[in-house]
């Protein structure tokens, strides 16, 4: 039975750790078992599952998408080390909106970990039955005061669920639209030669991870009441904005480099480099905005011709093989406001498009686009030094905490390889301590090394 005296045994402990050295570690766990696209994915997943530990807040539940083109790229091992860091994981491969709904607790809410996700939304005739009903409920769980009703045939009255939860969702291929507009997007790969990872073995890997969350979940609690009025600088804007505001805000209160991290990663993974348009009609008007040169007006046939001639464009063979039509453009232009009309070009008059019907479209959604910023912001990290990140290979990198030093805090990861033995020995203690300039502790929790590698919840 867990007492006071061991949760204040626990806190003397981990209490004197920062919140940048616990992001460190948590930043250390996942690359010890993962190899990511790039340092600030791995920097966004370590800041999103510390996100999941103050949901309550947060005004927006982001969404952490991983996916990869195959299969073998690492976003299953990615979840399963998600699972044990994250708050109150909810697992599963498959769930009923009911049963999503009903799973929900307004005022502690789960962590919904989807993974095969592409088996729910997959082509339209192989698409579990409600998956349209989930699309939605994810999406309206996105924000705050979004409930799914349904009517309760037995108490003959609607019930509203609440929906706000963050989630983390895996698949191969891409996911719906928006799903991924309301997320961090991690698009995994395979490991290349050269590169490795530990091993993974549950028995051994688990406690030590169960222990850090707890650890994490500590630190996070703390600053729950600041999180929850934080106005972070934000280095992007509109949905994304709020998509990654949790993840900046975490980072600026645990100080060290993570705020300038956090922002270089928001950069890269959101706004960073304009990614493929949204929607074809997007496209369409990117593209148009590249063939129409310096022409104040061009006429329909000929814009097929320069757009059938764009490097990886899908002009050419729009439809069964044949180049789009000018019937097929102007529908994809309605949407956006723009129409043809006849226009002269020289002697010549016939339907076509001019400078001055695309200029508002062309204005909103291609160039504001490409003026998002390209580079990390400079911003200072609250006066202190920045430190280095860990690269998560097993080298000695550089780190926000000297590396013997970092392994002494993350302890010995590969004792206890029968899964029972995992408790710490008198010595290890006593760096660990040591590098905290604190005392050892001559009697610990029962159960917190322990076989059932629960720590008492601090």
């Amino acid at each position: 039975m867990t007492t006071l005296e061991d949760l204040d045994a626990f806190a003397a402990l981990h209490g004197k750790l920062t919140g940048a050295e616990i992001l460190t570690q948590v930043h250390a766990a996942y690359t010890r078992y993962v190899i990511f696209p790039s340092p600030e994915a791995a920097d966004a997943v370590t800041l999103y599952t510390a996100a999941t530990h103050a949901q309550t807040a947060w005004e927006h539940a982001s969404r952490l998408v991983i996916k990869s083109p195959i299969k073998r790229c690492g976003k299953t091992r990615l979840q399963e080390v998600a699972r044990e860091l994250v708050h109150n994981a909810l697992p599963t491969t498959n769930i009923s909106p009911a049963a999503l709904a009903r799973s929900i607790n307004e005022n502690d809410p789960p962590t919904l970990i989807l993974d095969e996700a592409d088996t729910v939304w997959g082509r339209k005739e192989q698409r579990s039955e409600g998956a349209e009903d989930l699309r939605g409920i994810l999406n309206s769980g996105h924000s705050r005061g979004w409930p799914y009703v349904r009517w309760d045939a037995t108490a003959r009255r609607a019930e509203n669920c609440p929906t706000f939860a963050m989630a983390i969702i895996g698949g191969i291929g891409d996911m719906p639209d928006t799903i991924e507009d309301r997320a961090v997007v991690i698009s995994m790969r395979r490991r290349a030669p050269g590169e490795s990872v530990t091993q993974w073995r549950a028995r051994r890997a688990i406690p030590k991870l169960r222990e850090l969350r707890d650890r994490l979940q500590v630190w996070v609690t703390a600053q729950h009441d600041a999180l929850a009025v934080a106005e972070p600088d934000m280095p992007a804007e509109d949905r994304a904005a709020d998509v990654w505001e949790p993840l900046i805000a975490i980072a600026d209160a645990a100080g060290g480099d993570w705020p300038d991290r956090a922002r270089k990663a928001c950069q890269e993974l959101a706004g960073g480099s304009r990614p493929d348009p949204d929607t074809v009609g997007e496209r369409l008007l990117a593209d148009l905005y590249q063939v129409f040169g310096d022409d104040d007006q061009v006429f329909t046939s000929a814009l097929i011709t320069r757009l059938c001639k764009l490097d990886e464009a899908p002009w050419a063979t729009w439809q069964r093989g044949e180049p789009i039509t000018p019937r097929g453009m102007a529908a994809l232009l309605k949407p956006w406001g723009v129409r043809s009309g006849n226009v002269r070009v020289g002697e010549d008059q016939a339907k076509g498009y001019t400078r001055a019907d695309l200029a508002d479209a062309w204005q909103r959604y291609v160039l504001a686009a490409r003026a998002l910023p390209s580079q990390a912001s400079q911003r200072p990290s609250n006066g202190e030094p920045a430190g280095d990140a860990w690269d998560g290979t097993g080298t000695e990198g550089d780190s926000a905490i000297r590396p013997e030093t970092e392994q002494q805090l993350f302890g010995d990861w590969d004792a206890g390889t029968d899964g029972t033995d995992t408790r710490p020995d008198d010595a290890a203690l006593a760096l660990v301590l040591d590098a905290l300039g604190g005392e050892v502790i001559d009697e610990w929790p029962e159960g917190t090394y322990g076989a059932d590698a629960n720590p008492p919840a601090a």
